[in-house]
């Protein structure tokens, strides 16, 4: 049965720059087993009060961001789409008491393609995305997950896009300066390695508290939404899931680049 994943999509430009986490999503694919669909919890499909599932049959792809090398705005993911799976994941979550509703219209964002740009380069297989809520907190985003938990019992891949830390102001200077190696803080460490113990030992608990628990955690999260996708993966492997991580790096100092998988309990 296919894991739940988190990965850590960063600067939209991994797309087209050589960096650690680049190098780790190309060669994602070949660990896994094919998928019939990709479902993606993207940090930049937000929704207040509703949760959206993508639902055309060929979506276009977005380029939500500015200031980067014109190579990065020509580039398309044209995946297809999968109108009847939307139907059923919308249905699927309103049964589990969201206000879920099927969108039109709406394309991937870098959340999604960038990534899948990398690790599914071809573009065959057929990929839809869920939105999170930026006024929810981590509890209601892992409960989104459980509702998308039989998912990876009928060959669909979910995975949750966002990133470890997203301190963009911190980031920024580095990033256009091209310092992609800059010093990582201690702060940003810190962070890092208290949410990985805290999944890798399946501590929901205090995952779901990660604002008050988790050192530096408004400081690597100003605002969370780059971090609700993760519960959206965690909630998905089903309870008891444990992760295990896949690829650790630091991108212009303050992004870390951590990805998980989240497999279901025997």
């Amino acid at each position: 049965m296919l894991p739940t994943l988190f990965v850590s999509h960063g600067s939209p430009d991994i797309a087209i720059v050589e960096t650690p986490a680049t190098a780790f999503l190309r060669q994602l694919a070949a660990t896994l087993p094919r998928p019939r669909a990709i479902v993606v919890a993207s940090a930049h499909f937000e929704a207040e009060g509703r949760v959206f599932v993508t639902g055309d049959e060929h979506p276009e792809t977005i380029h939500d961001f500015g200031g980067f090398a014109r190579e990065l705005y020509a580039m398309r993911y044209a995946a297809p789409g999968d109108p009847e799976l939307a139907g059923e994941i919308a249905a699927d979550l309103a049964s589990a008491g969201f206000s879920a509703a099927v969108a039109k219209d709406r394309g991937f964002d870098h959340g999604a393609w960038v990534p899948l740009i990398l690790a599914y380069p071809q573009a065959d297989i057929p990929v839809l995305e869920v939105s999170v809520d930026p006024t929810r907190d981590a509890a209601y985003h892992y409960g989104l997950g459980r509702a998308l938990a039989g998912l990876p019992r009928r060959d669909v891949l979910v995975v949750g896009s966002g990133s470890l830390t997203h301190n963009l102001p911190e980031a920024f200077p580095n990033l256009r300066a091209g310092r992609r190696q800059a010093e990582v803080p201690a702060w940003v460490d810190d962070f890092a390695d208290w949410m990985a113990a805290r999944l890798e030992a399946g501590d929901v608990e205090a995952l779901r508290d990660y604002r008050n628990l988790a050192p530096h955690a408004r400081r690597n999260h100003p605002t969370d939404e780059h971090l609700m996708p993760l519960y959206v993966a965690l909630g998905a492997a089903a309870e008891g899931g444990r992760a295990s991580m896949l690829h650790r790096s630091r991108d212009v100092g303050v992004l870390a680049m951590e990805a998980f998988a989240f497999r279901q309990a025997a």
